[in-house]
């Protein structure tokens, strides 16, 4: 029984697209929504063109868009479209084979060890207190600059 809202299945096409933007104008990264929590998967593209998000919203049927702030009125005001935890695991799962940067490492280093360095209930042995922590520094220092 799945407890969260599952991503649509991709077509071949869709997958790259979404991909490419993610390799463009995107994120896959390990990140705290709070400063003692652990670090949670998270997938995001930012964007000035609302339509290119809600396209990708609608495509992978998960997520949400939310406003950047505008700090400069000369700016124009952009949106992020961010999923996070399973269901970014879902779409990495569809789209890693298109991405070409950095994020490929990094998306297939989490693939990999993510579900099983994460305790479903929120309790941590010693030992995958520190696996994870390997695990985070793996993902996070993946770069353009590391490859």
């Amino acid at each position: 029984m799945t407890r969260y809202k599952q991503t649509n299945s991709l077509s071949r096409t869709d997958a790259a697209y979404i991909a490419g933007l993610v390799d463009g104008e995107g994120t896959v990264t390990l990140t705290r929504k709070h400063k003692n929590e652990n670090r949670q998967l998270a997938v995001s593209i930012s964007n000035t063109e609302m339509p290119l998000l809600d396209f990708v919203l609608q495509t992978v049927g998960t997520g949400k868009i939310t406003n950047k702030r505008v700090v400069n009125e000369k700016h124009t005001p952009s949106f992020v479209y961010a999923i996070y935890n399973r269901q970014a695991l879902d779409l990495l799962e569809q789209i890693t084979p298109y991405l070409r940067t950095y994020k490929r490492k990094r998306a297939t280093i989490i693939l990999k060890n993510y579900i099983k360095l994460t305790a479903r209930n929120g309790k941590y042995s010693d030992e995958l207190i520190a696996r994870r922590r390997e695990f985070e520094q793996a993902v996070l220092t993946t770069t353009s600059k590391s490859i």
